[in-house]
């Protein structure tokens, strides 16, 4: 299942405040600029900092390849 657009449209980083980038079939919001990962669980993100993920730079070379590759938007603009 995917997250509803209506939420996607205004999830923010609770950190920085700033845009995500979803990834549905990983069940993952992504904070490029934090390079920070929220899980979603049971179809409800987890916006929580201190349950977010660190991610390395291999990961991050990873994702963002993907939002190249795949065309994906982030969750609005700032």
């Amino acid at each position: 299942m995917t997250l509803d657009a209506r939420l996607l449209e205004i999830l923010a980083c609770p950190q920085d405040k700033g845009p995500l980038y979803y990834f549905a079939d990983e069940d993952t919001l992504y904070n490029n600029r934090l390079q920070r990962r929220y899980e979603i669980r049971q179809d409800i993100p987890v916006m929580l900092v201190d349950e977010a993920q660190d991610i390395d730079d291999a990961e991050h070379t990873r994702l963002m390849a993907r939002v190249a590759d795949e065309g994906l938007a982030p969750t609005f603009t700032a």
